[in-house]
């Protein structure tokens, strides 16, 4: 419950102080937003599942950030950014749509 207040009140505070982005992570920002989904609906599925562990969502949440964007950094640096921000997205994107589809299921089952 924490992580969502916490991030319910990111949201909120990004909204009213509309911090700047350094250029330098701007290419990387929807990738970043990408992962921490991931691990945020993962979450949620582990907490109905009942195996919610705030230590390991909080090195998901980081673990999933960096390496998604290390992969695209070295995707830029070899030339072939825009396959690896491809590859990212796509296997983030099954993976969200699998947490929600547990999540849906454990809602509707009861």
């Amino acid at each position: 419950m924490a992580a969502v207040l916490g991030l319910i009140i990111g949201v909120v505070v990004g909204i009213f102080l509309q911090p700047d982005i350094p250029i330098v992570l701007q290419p990387y920002l929807p990738i970043m937003v990408v992962a921490a989904l991931d691990a945020l609906l993962g979450a949620a599925r582990s907490y109905f599942e009942r195996s919610f562990s705030d230590k390991v969502f909080v090195i998901s949440f980081f673990s999933n950030v960096i390496t998604a964007t290390l992969l695209v950094v070295l995707g830029n640096q070899l030339g072939v950014g825009t396959q690896l921000t491809t590859a990212v997205i796509v296997v983030m994107g099954i993976r969200i749509f699998s947490n929600v589809s547990a999540i849906r299921r454990f809602i509707f089952r009861g």
